[in-house]
């Protein structure tokens, strides 16, 4: 850790707990969390870690994130706070990975800029959100995607097109060794009326379906196919289901709510109660949406029959 310090000029928190640094407010200590202060900085990191075999895990503002009670062997990565420049040109967008989605969405709709709006209000940051390829209301963020500028562990910044990358529903094929740094956008001009009433639209339904007075980290499962996990989870009888200080919400079925004392566990048992009723009732198996560090794949999977 000392070695490690020497190299790092960003901040650099040992023993640091995850539940401060995820929507949730769950999650058990990483050994060390860094938020490098710039590239350069991030290279030296990326490059000790590789040389020292250390594992690293990459994380954007933690708004679709599980951490174990148990915490995090490894360094935990983030660029929020740091890599935050937003630049518009003739509707070219260039966003570092650090952005939030909901600035970089407000300020597309201030510019009359089209392709985003539906994305008003989801949580986390661009990097994150092109990872999960984040989506809401028919509308996803690798919609308009031109090309991402990556750096891999040993410091190297290499460029991605669209056409290089797979995406798919809540999914991308970026590799988890490799730093996103920036993407770039285009966007086409808009009428600005119709603009600001998709975005209004989006946002009034975010705020009529989804529990926001509670930490949650966004919808659990993907839904599987054509049908809504929200709707299966809610006919499987499980709206209202408590485990310790988590709950599955009873405004919104595909979200975990923690009411302030909940554990990881907590939440984790929850998934496994909510796969197995599922599958028992519909003979669908969901597949989780959120994505969790620390666990091992019996603490996730449905108890057996």
């Amino acid at each position: 850790m000392v070695e490690l310090r020497s190299i790092v000029h960003g901040t650099l928190l040992e023993n640091e707990p995850m539940s401060r640094h995820t929507t949730y407010g769950v999650g058990g200590p990483a050994v060390a969390f860094i938020t490098p202060n710039d590239r350069k900085d991030l290279s030296n990191i990326l490059k000790f870690a590789s040389q020292q075999n250390i594992r690293i895990y990459f994380i954007g503002s933690g708004s679709n994130l599980l951490v174990a009670d148990q915490g995090i062997e490894g360094i935990v990565i983030t660029p929020a706070k740091v890599l935050t420049n937003l630049k518009f040109s003739n509707g070219y967008v260039i966003a570092e990975s650090g952005v939030m989605l909901g600035r970089l969405v407000k300020e597309c709709v201030k510019r009359n800029l089209t392709g985003l709006e539906s994305l008003i209000g989801v949580p986390g940051t661009v990097g994150g959100a092109l990872v999960m390829n984040a989506g809401a209301f028919g509308g996803e963020i690798s919609n308009n995607l031109m090309n991402v500028d990556l750096m891999k562990m040993n410091g190297q910044i290499k460029t991605l097109n669209y056409a290089e990358i797979d995406f798919a529903y809540r999914f991308s094929t970026f590799n988890k060794d490799e730093f996103i740094l920036s993407a770039r956008f285009h966007l086409k001009h808009g009428n600005p009326q119709l603009i600001k009433e998709n975005s209004h639209k989006a946002s009034k339904g975010r705020k009529s379906s989804q529990p926001l007075r509670f930490r949650s980290a966004g919808s659990v499962f993907k839904n599987p196919g054509h049908q809504a996990a929200g709707y299966l989870i809610d006919q499987a009888g499980l709206k209202g289901t408590k485990v310790g200080g988590a709950e599955i919400s009873t405004h919104h079925a595909n979200f975990f709510v923690n009411h302030g004392d909940a554990k990881a566990a907590d939440i984790a048992e929850l998934i496994r109660i909510t796969r197995k009723r599922v599958y028992e009732k519909f003979k669908i198996k969901l597949d989780l949406e959120v994505k969790t560090i620390g666990f091992n794949k019996k603490d996730l999977e449905p108890y057996e029959s």
